[in-house]
């Protein structure tokens, strides 16, 4: 049975790959269900409603995971977003970036196989936002064994750094779980991720373990403030200026390119 599982597995990363995914991996659901995101959201201090929430969809509390009732495994997968493709997350007002589109087209063109190979396992791409039925992402793929969580809060992956951009979608098949591994790039660097973020977003311990219960802490010891990053992100939609997107759209809008600063200056697959 776990032969069958393991040769399953294999079958599903190698199609994602050929279809567009740069990495890949599977958790189990079980392994996800009320983990620290989670359990930390409710007690996050000044934006736990901020404007990247989404109107709820899903019928449960705030910052809950939505797991539907067949769904055994996650596959979580990520293309890359190099330096020299900015305008992968580049927002042509509010028309989806190109690397938005391309994990969307994977997700669908794997749906699709699915049905055709494997028609007696179900199938559910995850919406982006948690809020919408959405996983937390880079939980997942931690769990997964795509990377690990580094001191800039983001996945940092050991092909390329933390300059990927991912989904998931959750199965009814049980397959064994390609993570964690042992990775740590962040234990001696001297993080220049965290000295140049344009608004100081972890100048400051703000959650600790004694005050939230979890050792899993943002930005790993507390220090990541994310309405601080959101101070940035808005002041990236205020600049933004009227510009041609072909590949897009086919008329003016603004282009939104938020801050990368975290990413791009980390050491990580930078060659990528």
């Amino acid at each position: 049975m776990r032969e069958n599982a393991e040769a399953l597995r294999a079958e599903i990363l190698d199609k994602l790959k050929a279809l567009g995914a740069d990495c890949a991996g599977v958790a189990a659901v079980d392994a996800l269900r009320n983990g620290p995101s989670e359990r930390l959201f409710p007690n996050m201090k000044d934006h736990s409603r901020d404007h990247f929430a989404e109107e709820i969809t899903t019928g449960l509390p705030h910052g809950a995971v939505y797991w539907e009732a067949d769904a055994k495994s996650v596959i979580v997968f990520a293309v890359a977003h190099p330096a020299s493709r900015p305008e992968l997350d580049w927002w042509c007002g509010e028309i989806d970036p190109p690397g938005n589109k391309r994990l969307l087209s994977v997700s669908r063109q794997f749906k699709a196989w699915m049905a055709e190979a494997h028609p007696d396992i179900s199938v559910h791409p995850k919406r982006y936002h948690v809020e919408r039925g959405g996983v937390y992402l880079k939980e997942t793929a931690l769990a997964a064994g795509l990377g690990c969580i580094g001191r800039n809060n983001l996945l940092v992956t050991p092909e390329f750094g933390p300059r990927v951009r991912l989904r998931a979608m959750t199965i009814s098949a049980e397959l064994p779980s390609t993570g964690p591994i042992e990775f740590d790039p962040c234990a001696d660097c001297d993080a220049p991720c965290i000295a140049h973020c344009p608004q100081q977003a972890f100048s400051e311990v703000i959650y600790t373990p004694e005050e939230t219960g979890l050792d899993h802490l943002p930005g790993r010891d507390g220090r990541y403030y994310r309405a601080s990053c959101a101070e940035q992100m808005k002041r990236n939609e205020d600049e933004a200026k009227l510009g041609m997107m072909p590949e897009v759209c086919d008329h003016p809008e603004k282009i939104i390119k938020y801050c990368r600063n975290c990413e791009l200056l980390c050491r990580v697959g930078r060659e990528n």
